[in-house]
């Protein structure tokens, strides 16, 4: 890749320059000792990583992605598909930017936890003689997606899950608090600030943190993710000193469904996987002359023909209504249309691109270690380098149910118990906790301008913005998490000066050499 002539926003990658906060100045809040590992976030990787762990508490902020997941679980179970297969469509996709190592760990472990799911009660689609149910989807060459209740894997995998956790005794669920910031001790993670449902603040200390908080999809006005997937784990972590990467690469999915709704409703690739078409307002299939593949193509490429399409004035629907039984075989995409008047056997089906997975995040290795000691991150808020420049369907519960079994056993070797309580940012004791109106406007600003499609030209205008919203989101947690993300994400669009995979700049069309 070229250089930038110059960077649009400048980031302090200092942490120690952040204002640190002591507790001993804080005489009315309370303390929380735990002699166990803390892990934010009850989704996928942060149940499951609870689920592994001898005793843990988890911190649920909230509706998270999971519920949401519609598609299924990639998976090689077939008889004609293998690891090593998942693996090569896995790395395909993946642009150059994914890490073999721990793709060959993500495929080869996608049998094990199917197994481990059906043995905590999980229920799977099957066929007439047990066998399970595999469907297709984009960049997948076998059928590989374990499903359940045809699009409601989500909730499934959530159901398991949580039966799981309320059985074991030794986990402790916070629901309905809020994390504002991470406690350090010279380069240690000692524990969290945190909120809880009533709003007040408290200092959680213990044996290591595992941030299990999802991506950021929400930080865009076009997403498919609810507003609890706004980063904050994210943003935490870099501004307690710990390493973040590949924040440019935000995954578009192409089919939301575009009835003016927030968050908008997904509709899963397996659609398509079984024969769903997508056409313009004249009936024309324009993936045809687009991709190879048609509508099985990669998500990049059908994001960006389905934007063009947006841009140049045209409307676009998925055409589902040859399918046999199509509502009954997908009853969530049906709810959400029939909630609209429409019905997926009987009508066009509105869709547009929505901010959906984050394929960067906080660096970790192979057992989900960060740069920081007593630190681990699991899940979509981690950057495993498992997706690389854009995420194959259905890798990503997959991606949180293998690496939690990794990261659990890394915490119970090598988490220690701090000496002190540490420091957190000032803000976190002091910010309003409430959400700023203008995060909307700034949402708004990250779908025009930083996209599906981004130039120069769109990311200067983003961080011109980015800076007069600046002062006023800084007097609230979110809007300081939200400033703070979309500056680095802004700045690594900006320093990606070529295109690849999810990140596309048509200043600068052509994919450099791999990294």
């Amino acid at each position: 890749m070229g250089a930038p002539s110059s960077c649009v926003l400048a980031i302090d990658a200092d942490a120690s320059a952040t204002p640190r906060h002591q507790f001993k100045d804080t005489p009315l809040m309370v303390a929380i000792e735990l002699d166990h590992p803390l892990v934010i976030g009850s989704g996928v990787g942060g149940l499951s990583t609870a689920l592994e762990l001898p005793e843990a508490t988890v911190l649920s902020q909230g509706l998270g992605s999971t519920d949401l997941a519609q598609g299924g679980i990639a998976a090689a179970v077939g008889p004609d598909d293998t690891p090593r297969l998942h693996a090569h469509d896995t790395l395909e996709v993946g642009k150059g930017l994914s890490v073999t190592s721990v793709v060959e760990i993500l495929c080869e472990g996608g049998p094990e936890a199917i197994t481990r799911l059906t043995e905590l009660g999980a229920r799977f689609g099957r066929r007439s003689d047990g066998t399970l149910q595999l469907g297709l989807e984009a960049g997948h060459r076998r059928r590989r997606i374990v499903t359940a209740n045809g699009d409601g894997i989500g909730r499934e995998v959530s159901r398991t899950l949580q039966d799981a956790v309320r059985a074991h005794d030794s986990i402790h669920l916070l629901d309905g608090w809020t994390v504002l910031d991470l406690l350090t001790h010279n380069a240690t993670v000692t524990g969290v600030v945190a909120a809880d449902p009533r709003g007040s603040r408290h200092l959680i200390v213990a044996r290591g943190v595992v941030l299990a908080s999802g991506g950021l999809g929400h930080l865009y006005s076009h997403t498919t993710n609810p507003p609890h997937v706004d980063g904050s784990g994210i943003a935490m972590a870099a501004r307690a000193g710990a390493k973040v990467s590949h924040l440019e690469f935000v995954q578009f999915h192409p089919t939301a469904l575009d009835i003016g709704r927030d968050p908008m409703p997904l509709v899963t690739e397996a659609l398509r996987g079984e024969g769903a078409l997508l056409v313009d307002d004249a009936g024309s299939r324009f993936m045809v002359d687009a991709h190879p593949d048609t509508e099985l193509a990669p998500r990049d490429h059908l994001s960006r023909a389905v934007w063009k399409q947006l841009r140049d004035g045209r409307k676009v629907y998925l055409d589902a209504r040859h399918i046999p039984d199509v509502g009954g075989r997908f009853p969530t995409v049906t709810s959400h249309a029939t909630s609209a008047g429409l019905h997926p056997g009987r009508d066009l089906l509105p869709v547009s691109p929505a901010a959906h997975y984050l394929m960067g995040g906080i660096s970790v290795d192979d057992k989900g270690r960060t740069s920081l000691h007593n630190l681990w991150a699991v899940g979509e808020a981690a950057n495993t380098g498992v997706h690389g420049a854009n995420r194959l369907a259905s890798n990503s519960l997959l991606e949180g149910l293998v690496f939690a079994a990794r990261v659990s056993r890394d915490v119970m070797g090598h988490a220690t118990k701090p000496s002190t309580t540490g420091t957190a940012p000032e803000a976190a004791f002091i910010a309003d906790l409430e959400d700023d109106s203008a995060i909307e406007d700034l949402r708004s600003v990250m779908w025009e301008e930083v996209g599906v499609v981004r130039t120069a030209s769109s990311l200067q205008r983003a961080t011109t913005r980015i800076e007069e919203l600046r002062a006023e989101l800084a007097n609230t947690i979110p809007g300081r998490t939200a400033v703070d993300l979309v500056t680095r994400i802004v700045t690594a669009a900006w320093a990606r000066t070529e295109s690849r995979g999810s990140h596309y700049r048509a200043d600068f069309p052509q994919t450099g050499s791999d990294e």
